[in-house]
């Protein structure tokens, strides 16, 4: 069921500790957790975090490598791919992201940190369709997302599905890749329902 692998911004805004451990692993819920190859799940995902939160992750353990001013963790989370975190100066001002990257690449730490100050440079603040579904995976709860089994109206092996509300209080759950416009604004907060829609690169 791995499919992604792509480098893609999972949270926006900034993640406190909390938040932080919860996108640490955000497919927890997948079906045959420890059976199936899940580096390409892993490997490309990204969010900011505090600084307090990037120096704590430091002081945990000693770090497998540092270099300038990125370091990779210790413990890997699944096969090749660990947490690489990094101090990035955008615009004039120092901010910490959290990546998970694939060491067997060697382009894969230089990669992640440029598509971040790449996306984190944009003039205009814009979010893509797929941020906007990474966004409300990642901050809903457990007990209202889930992945896609035998029981699901739409059964499709490994697919996210996510609860929707009617007006009366009943829930269904749907496809996350299946959420119309007007469903993904009543599931993003309010600051994040009006951004431009960012173009996607060809």
């Amino acid at each position: 069921m791995s499919t992604p692998s792509a480098i893609r911004k999972v949270y926006q805004g900034v993640a406190d500790r909390h938040q932080m451990f919860r996108l640490f692993d955000r497919h927890a819920q997948r079906p045959h957790r420890f059976e199936d190859d899940a580096p390409a799940l892993y490997a490309g995902e990204w969010f900011e975090i505090t600084e307090r939160e990037h120096d704590y992750m430091f002081e945990i353990l000693p770090p497998l490598w540092i270099r300038g001013s990125m370091f990779a963790m210790r413990e890997f989370l699944t096969g090749s791919v660990t947490s690489v975190f990094f101090a990035l100066r955008i615009d004039g001002v120092i901010r910490h992201f959290h990546g998970y990257c694939d060491l067997s690449d060697g382009r894969s730490v230089e990669q992640m940190r440029l598509a971040v100050i790449e996306s984190e440079r944009r003039p205009v603040r814009s979010m893509t369709r797929d941020e906007r579904l990474e966004h409300i995976w990642s901050a809903t709860a457990d007990a209202y997302r889930g992945y896609s089994d035998e029981t699901s109206p739409q059964y499709l092996p490994g697919q996210r599905v996510i609860a929707l509300y009617s007006g009366a209080g009943s829930s269904r759950m749907k496809l996350l890749d299946d959420l119309t416009d007007d469903e993904i604004a009543a599931k993003l907060p309010v600051q994040l329902r009006h951004l431009a829609r960012a173009a996607v690169a060809a």
